[in-house]
């Protein structure tokens, strides 16, 4: 016989397919209450003093609960929302229910970690149940311990391909039992209780981002399905305009509104009934790297976000706010640079060409340090996430995972190589349209009518342009 009633915690997992913690609630309880809480300390500044969850990730987040709330409806189910602290709005929930019994999926972050155990506090230690998940490979099915987890991305690849460690995912459930009467069920709160302002519309962006599993589905049923975009994934993922250059599903893996297990099995079931090539094993090559950085956030924690990594090397960086500033607000005088920070600024969303060379440009140009720009990331990314961010700018800055010493990403010979005719340059920064051909990146050549328009893209100020790395000599 069934336990009466149990309670499940959603979290970074908005989605009701390949959900562990709700189907062994669901197989254990007769009764099943579906929860999220909006925490106010996501909300808060950070570091550098901008709201540590954006309007673009925010907007999003509140698009993914509502389908959430939606398809829970559908199945004959709600979702109970509240904004507070978790581990006191859970505990106040299971209090009026008269149950003990929590199932959630275990976080990666710190911070995280602390909510679990003051709610395991309440609860009793074996209340809450946490469940490994939103990885292609659970950590308790890895060849090791995390603690032995190596330490460059090629030999961790090594040591799990082809050993059929992914598990097949879970299907949605079909139906759900009811809320208990008289649980008041909450509202999603607005932008402006989370004290954000509506992101600006744009028609500049090539692809609309709406939140939701529903949302999540359809676009990989497009990538895939309907285009068969991914049959060129590896040729075109550096690209930078465009709708369909990559997969673009990050922000549906950033709040599990997608699993990582049922994007792989869509892509073997590609592979199994149309085509298998370099491009299909490429995608599945970057979920391996997403899982990677998962796992590295497990093993070293707060060291991520040190200024020495988790390599414990102190770099020549500084806090000079006016290049920060320049950097982020896109005008630092190196076009490249500043379209994909006009691109972020503008959508919440840049390549992932364009992260590795604005990252790289702060740190390795600038010397600011790396730790402000993941900061500023954490806030504008619309697919922002803990382990990703902070571990793929540890990498950038030469303190992270990267066996390669000081590696440099020289941006005019990337912008030269990546945007060969300017385009992409021209679609964000259109007060450049007069210069054309590759010869917009090549701000030091300009002609008197040239520089005019140039100055009206940076105004009066342009802090770093007027120097000139060596390593740029050769290409001007």
């Amino acid at each position: 016989m069934k336990n009466s009633i149990a309670i499940v915690w959603f979290r970074n997992d908005l989605r009701l397919h390949d959900h562990e913690p709700l189907a062994q609630a669901l197989e254990r309880f007769e009764r099943v209450v579906p929860v999220y809480c909006f925490d106010p300390r996501n909300f808060r500044k950070n570091s550098i003093g901008l709201p540590k969850t954006g309007a673009f990730r925010a907007k999003f987040l509140l698009e993914s609960v509502a389908d959430l709330k939606a398809s829970l409806q559908d199945k004959g189910s709600d979702l109970v929302v509240r904004y507070g602290s978790p581990e006191k709005e859970i505990a106040k929930i299971a209090k009026q229910l008269g149950t003990n019994d929590v199932f959630a999926y275990k976080a990666v972050t710190k911070e995280e970690a602390k909510v679990e155990s003051a709610l395991k506090v309440f609860l009793g230690k074996r209340k809450l149940k946490l469940f490994s998940g939103n990885t292609l490979i659970v950590k308790e099915d890895l060849p090791y311990r995390i603690s032995a987890l190596p330490d460059i991305f090629t030999e961790f690849k090594r040591t799990v391909e082809g050993k059929k460690l992914i598990r097949q995912p879970i299907g949605p459930p079909q139906k759900m039992p009811a809320l208990p009467e008289g649980l008041d069920v909450g509202s999603i709160p607005s932008l402006e209780v989370l004290k954000l302002q509506e992101p600006v519309k744009t028609d500049k962006s090539f692809m609309k981002f709406k939140g939701g599993e529903t949302a999540g589905i359809k676009r990989l049923k497009e990538y895939l399905w309907d285009t068969g975009a991914i049959q060129t994934y590896k040729d075109t993922r550096n690209h930078l305009l465009g709708q369909n250059y990559s997969s673009k599903l990050s922000p549906w893996l950033a709040v599990g509104a997608l699993s990582p297990r049922f994007l792989y099995s869509e892509v073997k079931r590609y592979e199994s009934e149309v085509m298998k090539n370099d491009s299909t094993f490429w995608l599945i090559y970057e979920l391996l790297w997403r899982d990677y950085f998962q796992f590295v956030a497990m093993k070293y924690g707060k060291k991520l976000m040190r200024s020495g990594g988790i390599k414990g090397i102190n770099g020549p960086w500084r806090h000079d706010k006016e290049l920060f500033n320049s950097w982020k607000e896109g005008k630092t005088g190196v076009p490249f640079i500043d379209a994909n920070m006009r691109e972020l600024n503008t959508t919440g969303f840049m390549s992932n060409r364009g992260r590795q060379n604005v990252a790289s440009f702060l740190v390795k140009d600038l010397n600011v340090d790396w730790r402000m720009g993941a900061a500023y990331f954490e806030s504008m990314l619309i697919d922002y996430d803990f382990a990703i961010n902070w571990g793929n700018w540890n990498y950038i800055s030469g303190v992270g995972n990267d066996p390669r010493e000081n590696r440099y990403f020289n941006v005019l010979l990337q912008a030269l190589r990546y945007d060969p005719n300017g385009d992409y340059v021209r679609h964000w920064l259109p007060e450049l349209n007069a210069i054309q051909s590759s010869k917009v990146h090549q701000v030091f050549r300009l002609t008197k009518h040239e520089q005019k328009q140039f100055d009206i893209h940076l105004g009066s100020n342009y802090p770093w342009a007027i120097t000139m790395p060596a390593a740029w000599i050769q290409y001007y």
